[in-house]
């Protein structure tokens, strides 16, 4: 590891901590040369899976517009961040459990109802309005039966 204080790659690890919830492992390094003390963090680098969109173009899974997609149909409901952080990451995790190199984005949308559903009823509903193309009130209404049916199968 180089300091990036003097560019010394002459460097020890003074202390190392691992973060289990982030799957990540944070070391405190000192560089020999000029002994300043730098943090440095190691995590998994595992490849997301290109998306298919409906038009047949590829594009590069992008984490920030499923938050923003999710962020937008729960926009004004009693959902804290960190629940909302927690289904992306949950969203992720299905993605990489696929195994596959490249995903619809229609499957990724089901993965982000679904999750959407456990959060908020409400937000299912919006984002599906958008998602499935709701064109009548009766898109609607089967949504909303959807939602009640998913209620009903719990008790």
């Amino acid at each position: 590891m180089k300091c990036p204080f003097c560019g010394s790659e002459d460097t020890q690890v003074v202390d190392t901590r691992a973060n289990l919830e982030a799957n990540t492992i944070r070391r405190r390094r000192k560089c020999v040369q000029c002994e300043k003390r730098f943090t440095t963090y190691e995590r998994v680098d595992l490849k997301m899976p290109r998306l298919i969109k409906k038009d047949g173009s590829r594009t590069d899974f992008d984490r920030d517009k499923i938050m923003g997609s999710m962020m937008l149909a729960l926009r004004k409901r009693p959902v804290a961040t960190e629940e909302i952080e927690a289904a992306v990451d949950r969203v992720i995790e299905r993605l990489r459990s696929l195994g596959e190199r490249e995903v619809p984005t229609s499957r990724v949308g089901d993965f982000v109802m679904r999750e959407l559903a456990k959060l908020d009823k409400i937000a299912y509903i919006r984002f599906a309005s958008v998602y499935r193309s709701f064109e009548s009130p009766d898109d609607f209404r089967e949504a909303v039966q959807e939602v009640k049916a998913g209620k009903k199968r719990r008790k």
